[in-house]
């Protein structure tokens, strides 16, 4: 005998699927009458409720529902009973009998007969506890930050590198142009920067995803005046590793680089390098005795620029930090050497015309060995102009004649020595 093909049109049929979708669903569901009371509640409900299965049937959602919350539940539940609306949807907080509350939604559908009325309701429940509090951590935390972020001058930026938009936060917005600035946009925004820095605030090592973060320190235009900004950038990427936002976070540090310069223009020594800077120098040559004359050597490194530039500052530091340890251990302990600029150096070595250009060798050779770097290696040099003198002289004025002369080595080709 030929079975009979399955058919879910028998009322029983659909009764015992209703049924078990009803019991096994993950979310709470509750069938509820038009009183409020909940008719029949699968073990999911009863389980959000701290409830025993068999308690739930006769309770009124009005003894498990937050106080809070009750007035706006009913008010819902009352528009459908008058045709209104045929359903709603709500966040409230259930309690559970020791006091736990849990927050859920609800969606609550009205069913109705053959004739329109409405004979119960059917409510499906989540618990969404858990994105409530991810919620309050969120909130927790934005707040933390604008609270942080009112105790610094600036703000954020971002750039969508894949559509190139950029655009500043409000906050920063405001800090540049004033209370009512609009959001600036990249050209907007580059328009304000120091011509001179513009290197400083180039984004293009980002953009290329050759580095993934690095710190810029440039002027910028404001309605404070001009001040000076250090901006932390840091580059997001995609699973596949490509570069597709970066995020910079720029704030106003010209009082803290005003201190460090009037710090450096009394302190004696370089903060980076720990060489003596130019006023260090010039109290030290004082100092200096020799028989044979002084060698002054004015040197600066060729390919820096480009390092900096394209690295970053932080690695710009390490090659300045290696130079200075390689041009220190060409000279003799009692010989001076300063940092007297961005990578500018001066060497005064005490001796003969010969013990000089003999010191210069010796630092161009340490010079010629690459330095190793993050990204690889670092080619940087130097070019060295330099004078000897049998007197003791000004040394400002020493400085200014080897500067004539390294000048004339770096129109050569560089990499040498000029006295």
């Amino acid at each position: 005998m030929e079975a009979e093909p399955y058919t879910d049109d028998d009322p029983g049929t659909r009764l015992a699927l209703f049924d078990f979708a009803f019991e096994n669903a993950p979310i709470g569901i509750a069938l509820v009458d038009l009183e409020g009371r909940i008719i029949r509640g699968n073990s999911a409900f009863a389980k959000l409720l701290a409830f025993p299965p068999e308690k739930v049937p006769g309770t009124h959602f009005r003894d498990f529902t937050h106080p809070d919350d009750i007035e706006a539940d009913l008010i819902l539940f009352r528009q459908v009973l008058q045709g209104r609306r045929d359903g709603y949807t709500i966040e409230k907080r259930y309690l559970r009998p020791f006091g736990e509350i849990v927050h859920v939604l609800i969606h609550v559908a009205a069913m109705r007969n053959a004739d329109g009325k409405v004979v119960r309701f059917i409510s499906q429940i989540e618990d969404i506890t858990r994105h409530k509090d991810h919620e309050r951590q969120l909130a927790e935390r934005a707040a933390q930050l604008e609270l942080a972020l009112e105790a610094v001058r600036g703000g954020f930026w971002h750039m969508d590198i894949l559509t190139g938009v950029f655009e500043t936060s409000d906050r920063l917005a405001k800090f540049i142009g004033g209370p009512t600035a609009a959001r600036l946009d990249l050209e907007r925004y580059v328009d304000r920067v120091n011509v001179n820095d513009g290197a400083q605030a180039d984004l293009a090592p980002l953009i290329a995803g050759d580095i993934d973060q690095n710190v810029a320190e440039y002027r910028l235009d404001t309605i404070h005046g001009e001040r000076w900004m250090r901006c932390d950038r840091r580059l997001l990427r995609d699973s596949d590793g490509r570069p597709v936002k970066i995020v910079g976070m720029a704030i106003d540090f010209t009082e803290e680089r005003r201190r460090i310069e009037l710090l450096e223009e009394t302190a004696r020594t370089d903060v980076l390098t720990g060489l003596l800077n130019r006023r260090g120098l010039s109290i030290e040559f004082a100092r200096l005795k020799s028989a044979d004359g002084f060698a002054v050597l004015a040197l600066d490194l060729d390919g820096f620029k480009e390092v900096n530039d394209g690295h970053g500052h932080a690695m710009g530091d390490i090659v300045l930090q290696t130079a200075a340890a390689r041009i220190r251990s060409a000279v003799r302990e009692d010989d001076l050497v300063a940092r007297t600029g961005g990578d500018e150096f001066v060497v005064v070595v005490a001796g003969n015309r010969s013990t000089g250009e003999a010191a210069a060798e010796r630092i161009l050779e340490r010079m010629r060995e690459p330095i190793p770097a993050a990204y690889g290696i670092a080619h940087v040099r130097t070019s060295i102009g330099a004078v000897w003198t049998a007197a003791k002289r000004d040394v400002s004025s020493l400085i200014n004649e080897a500067d004539a002369r390294l000048y004339e080595v770096k129109a050569a080709g560089k990499d040498a020595v000029r006295f």
